[in-house]
Formats: structure tokens, sequence, C-alpha cells
């Protein structure tokens, strides 16, 4: 049984995280104890760090991870069968509960009451400690940023062992966000053309989805040359690097790239998925989809951020709009199809890695990806 842990701790806004020895209690019904394997530094987390999502403080950060069952509470054993000790698992950010509408419909990643939430900083919830009992929360449920934790059984998904572990930890949030977007959300069918604006892990992952499909054209953009590149290695059929605060600019280039590639005159993609978060960059996806296409948007913005759009053209053109979060993915279901494409070698997920790293490093990983510098690092737990 674990007794211990090591921890980044988030402790405000635009402050280091402070990595600390905690206490970890067994689990208690319908919980798993984990051993962490890998986790990956998502934006997400960047924008807890630098203050732009309003988070608790005294939580464990991270959210993007697999893991190694440890231990099982009581009764998760006969409700989830295929949670053993020794088993891989993805770890879910959200616990679906099953029992809402929104997962009586099948929208899981909706889910209106999901299972162990509020960071776990619930008196009843809390199971990571301070040395002298000052409890300390688990970001999104998971903490993936402590090498320990005890979740719910809901949020442990089973995957192909065959799967290496730091491949595993980016399926839990930026394959499946990425990937998702593109066949969940979107519904992208084979043969219809594609644009993704940002080549961060799930700029890139959208891409593998895009390819994934069928999808042609593919068009990729990025503002760095080591993110075109890699796109272009990946299946994209043109990767452009474009110059920031440039929109006009970068629609009128991606709309000559389409009529290249033989897409029709009708002024843009049937797909546009943006991936990276902005306002700007939002209104520009808007703008580079055809007359009838769909813009999918799936980075987020700082809170309280607006886009705007021309109302009357955004009608006339009968243009779609739609929001992605997580892919609109069931992670019971997402998880072991993602696992297993990889396995089969349709979805090269390790190709997203651009750094295996400790977790005394994961400061260091957050300001690289304030620079823009790579695309997914992950922490490797010993």
């Amino acid at each position: 049984m674990i007794a211990e842990l090591r921890g980044a701790v988030f402790h405000g806004p635009r402050r280091p995280l402070a990595i600390e020895r905690l206490r970890l209690d067994p689990p208690g019904p319908g919980e798993v104890s984990v051993r962490m394997a890998a986790s990956g530094v998502c934006h997400s987390d960047l924008h807890v760090v630098d203050g732009e999502w309003a988070r608790p403080e005294g939580v464990v950060l991270g959210h993007e991870g697999a893991a190694v069952v440890e231990s099982l509470g009581e009764d998760v054993a006969e409700r989830f069968p295929e949670l053993r000790p020794g088993v891989l698992v993805v770890l879910a950010w959200t616990a679906p509960c099953g029992a809402c509408g929104s997962c009586r419909r099948g929208e899981g990643w909706q889910c209106a009451r999901p299972v162990a939430p509020d960071h776990r900083l619930r008196d009843d919830l809390v199971r990571v400690h301070r040395a002298d009992g000052t409890p300390i929360g688990t970001y999104s449920g998971i903490g993936t940023f402590g090498s320990a934790q005890v979740v719910a059984a809901e949020a442990a998904i089973p995957i192909d062992p065959r799967t290496p572990v730091e491949v595993a930890a980016l399926i839990g949030c930026a394959v499946s966000t990425g990937v998702g977007a593109v066949l969940e959300t979107a519904r992208v069918r084979p043969g219809e053309s594609v644009v993704i604006v940002g080549l961060g892990g799930v700029g890139l992952s959208a891409l593998l989805g895009a390819v994934l499909v069928g999808a042609s054209p593919i068009v990729a953009l990025d503002t760095r040359r080591e993110k075109v590149d890699l796109a272009r290695s990946l299946g994209a059929t043109a990767a452009i690097r474009v110059l920031p605060g440039d929109p006009a600019g970068t629609a009128t280039l991606v709309r000559s790239t389409l009529e290249r590639l033989g897409v029709g005159p009708e002024g843009g993609a049937d797909h546009v998925l943006e991936c990276i978060g902005l306002p700007a960059t939002a209104e520009l996806a808007v703008e580079m989809t055809r007359p009838g296409g769909a813009t999918t948007l799936v980075g987020m913005t700082p809170q309280g951020e607006r886009a705007s759009i021309d109302v009357y053209r955004f009608v006339e053109d009968g243009k779609r709009l739609l929001g992605s979060n997580y892919g609109s993915s069931v992670p019971a279901i997402a998880f072991p199809r993602l696992a297993r494409l990889h396995v089969e070698g349709r979805l090269p997920v390790d190709r997203l890695v651009s750094e295996r790293i400790r977790l005394e490093d994961v400061d260091a990983a957050l300001d690289a990806m304030r620079r823009g510098d790579g695309a997914r690092r992950v922490i490797v737990y010993d």
C-alpha cells in the first residue's frame, strides 16, 4: 500500500509549483489507489498557473496521466471487474456519474454530477495530506503531477497494456480532445477539407484524427517552424508557417492554398478547427470556413474572453459553429479505442512527445509551453 507521494502543488497564480512530500490515504469505497506512470504537461495546467483560470490553491496539479492500479477500495472489484492490481489505466479528468441527463444522452463529457468533484477538496473526498494533517486537493480529481493518487474507479480506464506510458498519458487529454474533435464533434468525413489552426499537443492530435479519417486536403497552421515541419511529416497536405497578428493575410494564404490543392472556389474549408484558444484565432477560423461548413472551437481561452463574428455574413453563409469539450468523447469508450489505434500503428501518438522529463522539471516545461516550444512534454515517473 502506498503511504506517501511526491506532488507538484499549486500555491497560487504566477508562483512556481512546489514539489512536496505528501501522505496518501487508502482508497475508500468506489476508489482505487494508483501509482502514476506518466503525466503530460497540458496548456490547461498553464492557464491555472498563469491565473487565467480561477482554481483553488493547495492542490496537486496535473490532469493528463497514466497509472498502474495498486489496490482497490470496497465494492470496486464487483462493480469494475476489469480493474485489478497491476492494470495500466488512463485517468479521466471527468468521471461521468452515468445517471444525469447528459450521461443518459451519451454525453458523459458534459456530466452534471461527476464522481469525486471539486478537486477532491471536500472533507469526504480528501485523500492527500501533509504530515501535519493539512488537506491537499487533486486537480480534476486525479492530480497527475503526483507520483501516486487515490481516484474514483470511474476515472481509471483500463487500456491495452502494450501502450507506452507516455502515449497513454496523452490519451487522457490532448489526444482524446484533438482526435475526438475531428471524429466526434465535427464528424469529418473522408475527402472533406480540413484546416487546423495551432499545432500544440491538441492541434497535432486533431491532425492525426484528420489523417485517420481520410480527410483531404489537410492544411495545418502555426507560427513555429518546427511544429509546421512535424505536421508535414505526420501527414498534413500543406503545413504553413504564418505570422502572428496578420489574420487577413493568413485567411488569404489559406484560401489560395486550398484552391491550389483542388478545393472549389467557395472561399474556405469544409472544416476549420481552432486549437489554440485565442479570440483572434477563433474569429479567423470562422473566416476561413466555407459557406455551409463548420468551425469547431477546441482551444480554451482565458476565462471571460469573447470573440465576435459578422452575424449577417455568418447566417447568410449558413456556417456552423461547434464547441468541442474533451473531444465529445466518453472516456470509457474513447481511451481503449485510441490506445488500440496506437498499438496497431494507425495513430502515432508517440511523435507528439517533445521531451520526457522528471517531476522536478515541470516549471521549465510550463515555461517552454509559454514560448510555444514543442508539442508535449511528459513527466515519466520512476
